[in-house]
């Protein structure tokens, strides 16, 4: 990270407007007490707003003061974030990408535009109209190259539409935000190559399932359309354990061992309840408590 410092020239004081400092209240108020120093980058944000842009030293004074701050905490605050600018911008502050997708795509080009018409980095212009400062990647790698001036996005450049834009901006003429070459968001040059099958839209496609049971099972049979496509269940191992009483691995189950045997004697027709077939319990008896 490059050294930051503060101008040379700063304004003898700063106060936050009525309404700024009603909000820079509301925000304080979101923090328990002891905990205000939470809010500092939210007013610190506010007051470079308030100020055309960049942060002067006596703001961040002010706002150590507000949060009950050492003013060198605050001042470590606003030196680390590249966010606060330290020294006066334009009214039209170019930030220009210059990392590795931008500069594959003419992101040298366009430093070479805002050199012919700005100046160097951090210079504003005798009208107060532009500065410029390139920065690391601003996440709109898909439309490089691209700028971020003030809020808004300026994608899909070319040295010749960054200086019509330059132009417009500085004459106060309406510009149009976003890609410069028409397309919608990020997508491809020449228009979508994939997903352009209207059926994949109009139900013909996706959903068709649900005709498709209709037309095999017959409307309003639930119960084939809730079990369609569900393994057999005798073919699973558990049905098939629990079927034969036995476990895993072929032996008695601990379930089918402790149930009391039924033998039935073909002779008599009667049926016999006992602890093993070949103790069998008496006809008519009631069982023991041991074959219970």
């Amino acid at each position: 990270m490059s050294v930051r410092r503060l101008a040379e020239v700063q304004p003898a004081d700063f106060a936050f407007t009525q309404d700024n400092l009603q909000w820079a209240e509301g925000q304080i108020a979101k923090y328990p007490e002891g905990r205000q120093a939470s809010a500092v980058i939210p007013l610190l944000w506010r007051a470079q707003e308030q100020h055309g842009g960049w942060l002067p030293e006596p703001a961040i004074r002010r706002i150590a003061e507000m949060l009950g701050m050492p003013t060198i905490r605050v001042m470590e605050v606003a030196t680390f974030y590249t966010m606060f600018n330290l020294k006066p911008v334009g009214e039209h502050f170019v930030q220009l990408c210059g990392t590795t997708p931008c500069a594959l795509r003419g992101a040298n080009a366009l430093k070479d535009v805002c050199k012919k018409h700005i100046g160097d980095q951090n210079h504003v212009t005798a009208d107060g109209k532009l500065s410029w400062l390139e920065v690391e990647c601003l996440g709109a790698c898909s439309n490089a190259p691209m700028v971020q001036i003030n809020f808004d996005y300026y994608e899909d450049l070319t040295p010749e539409t960054f200086e019509a834009l330059l132009e417009d901006l500085r004459a106060g003429r309406p510009v149009k935000t976003g890609s410069q070459t028409g397309r919608s968001c990020s997508a491809p040059f020449g228009g979508d190559t994939s997903l352009t099958d209207e059926t994949l839209y109009d139900g013909s496609v996706v959903g068709s399932w649900k005709s498709r049971f209709s037309d095999e099972h017959g409307k309003g049979d639930a119960t084939v359309t809730e079990t369609a496509g569900r393994p057999e269940q005798n073919s699973r191992p558990e049905a098939t354990v629990a079927k034969s009483g036995k476990d895993a691995e072929g032996q008695p189950s601990d379930k089918a061992k402790s149930a009391p045997a039924v033998t039935e004697d073909t002779a008599s027709g009667s049926t016999t309840v006992g602890t093993s077939p070949k103790t069998p319990a008496s006809p008519g008896a009631a069982p023991s408590e041991k074959g219970a």
